[in-house]
């Protein structure tokens, strides 16, 4: 059963069944590579510099779009109801959901790194730091999203709580993730990884306990 639910997750999020395609947060990424260039100016050296940094806020923003579509349409249809009643806990359903909210939104980003690098003016070892951050820091981001999706879910004006509160909560990732391009070194990424590895550690507990308090 869980299987099919992470199976169902992927597919609607691919496919836009969730209310917007998998694609809309890449194609917005890009969009703001391809615009911070016309905001600063041709100057090589000044791209190479923040580049890095500004790849890290896309991709920030970029996982903000589809956090009110991840708990509240479930929530609202009685899926988690059905789930409960089959034995299949919130905890597990948000885990699924979490691996699924990744595969969907953080594969392609990374993949998508790679014109934003060009456009961006970064060298080789800038794009290889760049990658490894990305494929630590993003599962953290998508824990992020499933938690501040179900705490959110139900309330009013639950898509914009949902960006304010995801974006103060992403700054040691974001922190990490961008000071090892300026430090030119592994470290930071470590840090990521680790701050990345316990955010996923807690995202089931506690977004389970948000759905049930929703529920309820």
């Amino acid at each position: 059963m869980l299987w099919q639910v992470f199976r169902r997750d992927t597919l609607l999020l691919l496919t836009g069944g969730r209310r917007g395609g998998g694609g809309l947060p890449v194609l917005f990424f890009l969009a703001v590579a391809m615009l911070f260039p016309f905001a600063v100016g041709p100057d090589a050296a000044l791209l190479a510099r923040t580049g890095g940094g500004i790849v890290w806020v896309a991709a920030l923003l970029a996982a903000i779009l589809p956090v009110d579509r991840l708990i509240e349409p479930d929530l609202d249809a009685g899926f988690f109801d059905q789930w409960v009643l089959r034995g299949l806990s919130e905890e597990w359903v948000a885990a699924a959901r979490m691996v699924a909210h990744w595969l969907v939104f953080a594969v392609p980003l990374m993949l998508a790194t790679l014109p934003a690098a060009a456009l961006l003016g970064l060298s080789a070892d800038h794009l290889r730091l760049l990658e490894l951050g990305l494929l630590a820091g993003t599962p953290g981001l998508a824990a992020l999203g499933i938690m501040v999706a179900a705490i959110t879910a139900g309330l009013r004006s639950g898509a914009a709580m949902a960006g304010l509160l995801l974006v103060p909560l992403a700054v040691p990732l974001l922190i990490f993730g961008a000071g090892s391009l300026s430090a030119g070194g592994e470290g930071g990424i470590a840090l990521t990884g680790a701050v990345s590895l316990v955010l996923v550690a807690i995202a089931p507990f506690a977004s389970g306990a948000a759905i049930r308090a929703a529920r309820g």
